[in-house]
């Protein structure tokens, strides 16, 4: 891949999740937590009748946005950690893809350091679901 195409395409990713990151955000401060009119619903809860560990997280978003986070860690434990992961992303995506459109020095060694850092603040994000996930198999 030359350089040029190698840009548009990171580029391209980091627009794209970006506008996945301010729809997240932009649906949990239109839905109101105290309302209860969010539009998707939690499918496991729904067929088991039980909450599932990411159960809330919606909910807890919302009040995150609106500054009562404490309300939030009732909702759902994890929910800052989560919130703050797609916060930091959102913040990776501007500066990484600002990057990127004013000098492609360094591109290859940024997407690395993107890749890594993303990755491991994923696991350290999601990590309380994905051992959910485990005891739940074991």
């Amino acid at each position: 891949m030359n350089p040029t195409d190698a840009r548009r395409a990171y580029l391209a990713v980091n627009v794209i999740f970006a506008g996945v990151i301010l729809l997240i955000m932009g649906y949990s401060g239109f839905y109101s937590p105290d309302e209860n009119n969010y539009p998707v619903v939690c499918v496991h809860e729904k067929i088991t009748g039980e909450p599932c560990p990411s159960c809330g997280l919606s909910h807890a978003f919302s009040l995150i946005i609106r500054g009562r986070v404490d309300e939030a860690l009732q909702l759902n434990s994890v929910s800052l950690r989560v919130f703050l992961f797609f916060v930091l992303q959102l913040i990776m995506r501007i500066v990484f893809g600002t990057w990127n459109m004013v000098t492609d020095r360094w591109l290859k060694q940024i997407t690395w350091f993107d890749a890594v850092t993303s990755s491991a603040m994923a696991l350290f994000a999601f990590y309380p679901f994905l051992r959910a996930l485990w005891m739940a198999l074991l």
